[in-house]
């Protein structure tokens, strides 16, 4: 089975979801995901337990979230070894530094494909209530954390643009900066 013949598959799934998938981090409609929740573990590191990635969903991902003006992949200053940090240039303004985890890391990719990203606080709790997320073992633990989440891992490409709503969320609740509409 090919998962993406081409990025019109991607942008195709996630047109279905526009009328429900607000563009800023504020918003907080999101479709019900179908399924079980994942397991995961109830404390650090957290990580889902069972869940195999989609080498091409997390390479897609990766792909969109490096044309993120600003952002620069790399090695996690938060994470387990392996994951892939979503850090922010010196240039680009936070808005919300109480949000961030650590450094300039607004989110990171596990490798098995889960992400940990800080989302506004109304967006966590609408993620998690539509089953694409859940709360990270700290977020009550600490002020600014509210909307720290971990994010399922995507295994098909309708589930990819969700997750990539949120992450594209999660940059606009970080900088302050919505970004252009793909």
């Amino acid at each position: 089975m090919t998962f993406l013949p081409s990025r019109l598959r991607i942008l195709a799934a996630a047109s279905l979801f526009t009328s429900v998938i607000p563009a800023f981090a504020q918003d907080t409609a999101f479709p019900m995901r179908d399924g079980a929740r994942p397991e995961t573990t109830s404390g650090v590191p957290h990580v889902q337990i069972g869940i195999q990635p989609v080498p091409d969903l997390s390479e897609e991902m990766l792909r969109q979230v490096a044309d993120f003006p600003g952002v620069v992949l790399g090695a996690t200053r938060v994470s387990l070894p392996g994951a892939v940090g979503f850090q922010l240039t010196g240039d680009v303004p936070i808005a919300q530094p109480q949000a961030i985890v650590g450094g300039r890391e607004f989110a990171h990719l596990h490798p098995d494909g889960s992400l940990h990203a800080s989302l506004h606080p109304d967006t966590a709790r609408a993620a998690v209530e539509a089953g694409w997320a859940v709360a990270h073992p700290w977020a009550s633990q600490r002020a600014g954390w509210e909307g720290f989440v971990m994010i399922y891992t995507p295994i098909t490409e309708a589930e990819l643009a969700v997750v990539l709503q949120l992450v594209r969320g999660s940059y606009t609740y970080i900088t302050g900066e919505a970004l252009p509409e793909t």
